[in-house]
């Protein structure tokens, strides 16, 4: 007698787990402010009671810690030693460092890579600058990949199709806040990223703020992440800076075995 085949059918994702990292990244999104039951339940899309048995679950490996009192969460010290776990094992941190301490001694300013993962860019690496006004951003951080120079560069590397998935989407950072998204700005600013290289904000994300950026692509022509420079450097010094940015997201891209054209398997 032939024997049957068993059958097993995995689905995509397991909704508890992906619900219980909706509620981590709700929680570091609102970092400033601890969120009640009802507001994280709110925001993640699931029932007070799913919430509930998840923040409790969470808390038993210290990711999440309570306010008794207030009865607000807020994220716990376990995802810190988590992190710097994760840290450890990149070794893409060992292979960019030189590259941005070259460009921090060129540039005088804090040089970062940032890597990409789903739609954030996590600051991996960071080479402090020499100017005596620094900027708040540690290893650790992370942003949307469409904010400011670095989404610019980002999707300036895209095939159209990816970009069109990119911009099609209804919340866009390129300008700071989504009610300030400009298309049409939006498209001559990647044009002139393709000709240069590098992409540039002026104080649209933060007053006074600074930033320059270019992609960094993979042997597989995928944006893997891309160079910064931040600082309150003035206008004039992009000129400088731009060309410095781009030569080393070129050279951390070869080392990366990057010779080719860019795809859009990112998106």
């Amino acid at each position: 007698m032939a024997k049957s085949k068993s059958r097993t059918n995995y689905g995509v994702s397991v909704p508890a787990v992906e619900q219980a990292c909706r509620i981590l990244i709700c929680l570091s999104r609102n970092s400033a402010t601890p969120l009640n039951l009802i507001s994280i339940s709110k925001q993640v899309g699931i029932h007070n009671s799913k919430g509930y048995s998840i923040l409790n679950t969470l808390m038993r490996f210290g990711l999440v810690q309570k306010d008794p009192l207030a009865k607000t969460y807020r994220l716990g010290p376990g995802l810190a030693h988590l992190g710097r776990k994760a840290l450890e094992g990149l070794d893409l941190r060992d292979l960019v460092s030189p590259y941005l301490k070259d460009l921090a001694e060129k540039t005088g300013e804090t040089c970062l890579f940032g890597l990409l993962s789903a739609e954030q860019v996590f600051i991996i690496v960071k080479e402090p600058g020499k100017q005596l006004i620094g900027v708040n951003v540690d290893v650790g951080d992370r942003f949307h990949m469409t904010a400011g120079a670095h989404g610019k560069a980002i999707v300036a590397k895209m095939r159209p199709e990816g970009r069109k998935k990119i911009l099609s989407r209804k919340r866009l950072y390129f300008y700071g806040d989504p009610s300030r998204f400009d298309k049409g700005r939006l498209e001559a600013e990647l044009s002139e990223t393709e000709r240069t290289g590098f992409a540039v904000d002026l104080g649209e994300l933060q007053h006074g703020v600074n930033a320059v950026s270019s992609a960094v692509m993979d042997g597989n022509g995928s944006v893997v992440g891309c160079v910064i420079v931040v600082g309150t450097f003035p206008q004039e010094k992009v000129a400088l800076f731009g060309p410095a940015v781009a030569d080393a997201a070129e050279e951390i891209s070869k080392a990366l075995g990057f010779d080719g054209e860019p795809n859009c398997r990112e998106v």
